[in-house]
């Protein structure tokens, strides 16, 4: 039966390049045969790799996509080709092709993959409150990521004893393998299935971390928050990752940023908006008054006979420019005037003399048409 690589890995067929990896790792450390131990676990770990083999390269993805597997496994379009998928795949095939003009690059690619490894990058989603967005501060954050097992020091072996060359590849990591084909013999260079590539074996294994040299540990950071962050706001913390297998470097921490919205600001590029509302008579006559800005409380000069939907500016009162905090946007902010619905009989009295100063008919509704006089309505 073929295979659908995409459902081995459990993506979708227009997954891009790091969500394949992203399933592909997580996959892979829980089927691996050091951790697993279950009936089946090896074959699909083997076939996890599999999988992976082919779709994180565009090439073989493409011809996987148009063809099925016969297109990665059969040679379509070259008659006669057999076994390929055994081979590891056309990459190995003409890695070990060209090695033999090389004089010795499958030695070479042996020993990186037997060499320091980085550890993987992880992401971690952080939600800011808006003020915090706005002027950054340090912020303690609680990971958990692959450390170095302290008891065997990463070694995987158990204390007192150590790793030994493996018998199989002789720590080469690799093995090798000719076959025929009808273009004539080819060696095949594969990872050792014994030592997985590391060119070494454990006997026996730390009963801390199981042979893996490493552990998963919790631990907790304190890190910048750059005033001026935005929702989608990418931070890297360096070193912060997975540790690096074999001595490498560990990888590094992404922190993407969101931000929670505001019962009363909202952001519009590095500008703040927000809302006043006002009495019809401050509009009319004029007054100062208190306003909130990210900043804390901040005095307003409301100009006499402002309209509607008037935008009055708090120069520098908005967010700073990230990576330039000392220039900052504007605070905007829009007037909204309450026109009252109900008003007592003094009210009325007043308002109906102040109308028949400006020369303003009202009766029986009246007042709302004085009203819209006054404001342009």
């Amino acid at each position: 039966m073929a295979r659908d690589y995409y459902e081995i890995l459990g993506v979708s067929r227009d997954a891009d390049k790091e969500e394949i990896k992203r399933a592909y790792r997580r996959l892979a450390r829980k089927y691996h045969p050091d951790v697993n131990k279950e009936p089946g676990a090896e074959d699909r770990f083997k076939e996890i790799n599999r999988a992976y083999e082919v779709l994180s390269e565009p090439e073989t993805r493409e011809r996987f996509d148009r063809f099925g597997e016969a297109g990665v496994s059969s040679g379509v379009g070259a008659s006669g080709f057999q076994d390929f998928g055994d081979m590891g795949g056309f990459a190995d095939i003409f890695e070990s092709f060209f090695s033999g003009f090389s004089g010795g690059m499958g030695t070479q690619t042996a020993r990186r993959r037997s060499g320091p490894v980085r550890g993987d990058d992880l992401r971690l989603d952080l939600k800011l409150d808006f003020r915090e967005a706005v002027f950054g501060g340090e912020k303690e954050i609680r990971i958990s990521h692959l450390e170095t097992c302290t008891t065997c020091s990463g070694s995987g072996a158990k204390p007192g004893t150590r790793p030994r060359t493996c018998t199989t590849c002789n720590g080469a990591g690799q093995v090798r393998r000719a076959t025929r084909t009808p273009f004539g013999s080819f060696t095949q260079v594969s990872v050792c299935p014994t030592c997985n590539g590391t060119g070494q074996m454990i006997e026996d294994k730390c009963e801390v971390c199981s042979g893996n040299g490493q552990r998963q540990e919790t631990k907790k950071l304190k890190i910048t928050i750059p005033a001026g962050v935005d929702n989608g706001t990418r931070l890297r913390v360096s070193g912060e990752g997975d540790t690096g297998q074999r001595s490498g470097p560990a990888g590094d921490l992404y922190v993407y940023l969101f931000v929670n919205e505001d019962a009363e600001f909202q952001r519009e590029g590095i500008n703040i908006l927000s809302e006043l509302k006002i009495s019809y008579l401050q509009a009319i006559l004029g007054c100062r008054t208190e306003i909130n800005t990210v900043d804390g409380p901040q005095e307003l000069l409301i100009p006499p006979g402002i309209q509607p939907d008037k935008v009055l500016t708090l120069e520098g009162k908005g967010v700073p420019k990230l990576g330039n905090p000392v220039s900052r946007g504007d605070h905007l902010i829009t007037i909204q005037v309450e026109i009252p619905t109900r008003i007592s009989p003094e009210e009325r009295e007043l308002l109906e003399k102040l109308a028949k100063l400006r020369g303003d008919r009202v009766g029986k509704g009246g007042i709302e048409g004085f009203f819209g006089k006054v404001f342009g309505g």
